[in-house]
């Protein structure tokens, strides 16, 4: 009892080394609702746990290597299941040091640390579930497509992450996705995205309506004709009139994208003297590829944004 380590915590705060963002280091309370805000990071079942622990995150580029690979191979998965919180932080720095100097040494136990990672990214204690998040982030910028077997557990909690109140594990979950949009190729990921578009929770939506957005620039002119521009544009039509004003603003997003493929492939002759080439045919095509209102909010959004920056050049 009296070498117990809840003991050395209650007497002897400890430092937690986690990221490097200053502004995040103050007020991260895990407790319950009514606990009054200290620094670190407290859980429902804190009661052995340090009251002033101090959280400190760090930056991928300021990671440095782990000093013995074979040992850090033999007890990461221990303990990234460990039920000690600060043993599951130093393992997924862990695996954040071994995807970036020795990528290779972890790529046969990937998917048992991945899943592990989603553990981690459901636990509400703040300090580990964004840990667990930047450790997804890195495993993007690894892996790229090595990781699309393990996509769709990750892809869920990071996509709640990125929408909930909490500011700094938002923040972190949006880098993250941010890195996934970009790492992983847009032709995997796009169907990924696509299937939570008509999720029941509209903040899910709007995240995944924004990953959409940045995604498909990146399959450029060919790539998007391949995956299919009906398709694309009717994902478009439905975010437009979704509740969230962030899906809205993706949907705008990508359907100037959209027009703007569309009028470099399908340049039609003017019709008259007043027409411009490709004005018929991108209207023409959104009415026979969508109802007549999703064809006139297309339309309309797509012709204002136009006129805008006609306006401002």
């Amino acid at each position: 009892m009296n070498g117990s380590i809840s003991n050395v915590n209650l007497t002897k705060p400890q430092a937690v080394t986690v990221d490097g963002n200053i502004e995040d280091r103050h007020k991260k309370t895990m407790g319950s609702l009514g606990d009054p805000p200290i620094l670190g990071d407290v859980s429902e079942n804190s009661v052995a746990e340090a009251p002033n622990s101090e959280v400190e995150y760090i930056e991928s580029e300021n990671l440095k290597d782990v000093e013995d690979v074979e040992n850090c191979l033999q007890t990461l998965l221990s303990g990234l299941g460990s039920k000690d919180w600060i043993s599951v932080c130093d393992a997924l720095n862990n695996v954040r040091r071994l995807s970036i100097f020795h990528k290779e040494a972890i790529v046969d136990m990937l998917s048992d640390v991945i899943s592990l990672i989603v553990k981690s990214l459901k636990n509400p204690r703040s300090a580990v579930c964004k840990t667990a998040i930047m450790t997804s982030a890195d495993i993007f910028k690894a892996y790229n497509d090595e990781i699309f077997d393990s996509l769709d557990s990750l892809l869920v909690p990071l996509l709640l992450k990125s929408s909930q109140d909490k500011k700094f594990v938002c923040e972190a979950a949006e880098s993250a996705l941010i890195a996934m949009t970009k790492c992983v190729s847009p032709l995997l990921l796009l169907p990924k995205l696509q299937s939570h578009i008509k999720n029941k929770n509209p903040r899910i939506r709007a995240k995944a309506s924004l990953c959409i957005s940045r995604t498909v620039p990146r399959l450029g002119v060919d790539g998007i004709e391949a995956y299919g521009i009906e398709n694309l544009i009717q994902i478009g039509a439905s975010q437009l009139i979704d509740k969230l004003p962030e899906s809205r603003d993706a949907a705008r997003t990508l359907l100037l994208e959209l027009k703007s493929v569309y009028e470099k492939s399908h340049v039609s002759e003017p019709t008259d003297e007043s027409e411009e080439p490709g004005t018929t045919s991108w209207e023409h095509f959104c009415k026979s590829k969508l109802s007549p209102l999703s064809a006139q909010a297309v339309l309309r959004v797509t012709n204002i944004a136009r006129e805008g920056l006609a306006s401002g050049s």
